[in-house]
């Protein structure tokens, strides 16, 4: 079992499709390997389906169309995200640590699969209305699960908690963007770990 630098348990990294089993779920494998592969623009459904190592008529027995498969992915993985987050942090560290946590568990879920991380920022808005209110929502479970993690009695004490929604948007949407350009540019979600460790206690820390 890997440990984080803290001496707890590190997260282990989240599977694209959040754990989906069955053919739904080898689909939405399919996809993130395709995505991999090349890139969403580029990806068939026959390319899907032959990585999922299925046919076309079970793809179209579980989603519409090609877009439809990249919602439900985004969805799965955001969830298992989240929750990853979430059992990552342990309420009674102290907070800095509580916050290095949850940003490791974070790169990790990055790390484990960069291209559907990045497909999450890039190409999810692409996709226009049929999207926009899959993307509020999974900024919301984000935000709620910053919020929740900020309430916490170390983060109380400090000065920190309850968070403002404005704050969380913020750090969260700078976190997204510093993954996305490192990935873009070639390198490994973890090369920021320490920069977005950092980043992120300036911003949380209390105003004095």
């Amino acid at each position: 079992m890997t440990t984080a630098r803290d001496g707890h348990p590190a997260a282990r990294p989240a599977p694209a499709s959040g754990g989906a089993v069955g053919p739904r779920g080898r689909l939405l494998d399919g996809l993130a390997a395709a995505i991999a592969e090349d890139c969403y623009r580029n990806t068939t459904v026959a390319d899907i389906v032959r990585h999922a190592r299925t046919s076309r008529r079970t793809f179209y027995e579980h989603f519409a169309d090609k877009e439809a498969c990249l919602i439900a992915l985004h969805t799965d993985a955001n969830a298992a995200m989240v929750q990853q987050i979430s059992d990552a942090v342990d309420p009674a560290a102290p907070w800095q640590t509580q916050v290095r946590q949850a940003i490791e568990a974070w790169i990790a879920c990055a790390e484990s699969r960069p291209a559907t991380m990045l497909s999450w920022i890039r190409d999810l808005p692409s996709l226009g209305a049929r999207a926009r209110g899959l993307q509020r929502q999974m900024m919301e479970a984000l935000v709620v699960m910053m919020q929740t993690l900020c309430d916490t009695e170390q983060l109380r004490a400090a000065g920190i908690g309850p968070l403002p929604r404005q704050r969380a948007v913020v750090l969260l949407g700078g976190l997204r963007e510093l993954i996305a350009t490192t990935v873009e540019d070639g390198g490994r979600a973890g090369d920021i770990a320490e920069d977005a460790v950092q980043a992120s206690i300036a911003l949380l820390a209390p105003r004095i």
